[in-house]
């Protein structure tokens, strides 16, 4: 069973930045993908960023020149590094992993953005 835990979220003001963790309980350097979406009230989960095993990495447009995902696999953790926060930003946000064809998702962190 792979376990993730997201940590970092908070509230903040627009403008400010966080830094989003998430620790997985395996390697991470054999995985598929690795991913940050997150989840507005009355809205579906979106991807915000993901980096696959080929490098390929896609941001949401929404985000895009804002954040920034990482990765470190001496601590298997993934990062989401967010600057200059808006409003629309706050959510939910959940690290996801995906190692075969198997997907997995932390608890998820609150981040509030206010205006």
């Amino acid at each position: 069973q792979v376990q993730l835990v997201e940590s970092g979220g908070g509230l903040v003001q627009a403008g400010g930045s966080l830094r989003l963790s998430c620790a997985v309980s395996r390697n991470i350097f054999s995985t598929n993908a690795l991913a940050w979406y997150r989840q507005a009230p009355g809205k579906q989960r979106e991807l915000v960023a993901k980096v696959t095993s080929d490098k390929i990495v896609t941001y949401a447009d929404s985000v895009k020149g804002r954040f920034t995902i990482s990765k470190d696999y001496a601590k298997n953790s993934v990062y989401l590094q967010m600057n200059s926060l808006k409003p629309e930003d706050t959510a939910v946000y959940y690290c996801n992993v995906v190692i075969h064809t198997s997907g997995y998702w932390g608890q998820g962190t609150q981040v509030t953005v206010s205006s």
